[in-house]
């Protein structure tokens, strides 16, 4: 599923002009990525949590000369998924 999709599902279900679902969607990412940027935690229940995880330095290796290159500490934002949250094969 895409952006789109969202916007048209939510468009669908809700019975709301497609203009309004792309607000309301524009809305919630971007509650979510100024939450993540200033480094609090999301947790929605049933669903899952949004963290941000240190990932430590490491060597890497560059594709074309197969030289090793230091890859510098950086944060990552990491997704755990709820136990509610199962996939039914």
């Amino acid at each position: 599923m895409i952006k789109a999709d969202l916007i048209n599902k939510i468009s669908k279900k809700r019975r709301v002009s497609r203009k309004e679902a792309k607000q309301i969607v524009e809305v919630f990412l971007n509650a979510l990525k100024e939450t993540i940027e200033h480094g609090e935690e999301i947790e929605l229940r049933g669903f899952g949590c949004f963290r941000i995880r240190e990932q430590g330095p490491r060597p890497g290796r560059n594709p074309k000369t197969g030289e090793i290159v230091p890859i510098p500490a950086r944060k990552v934002v990491y997704f755990k998924p709820s136990k509610n949250l199962k996939i039914n094969k």
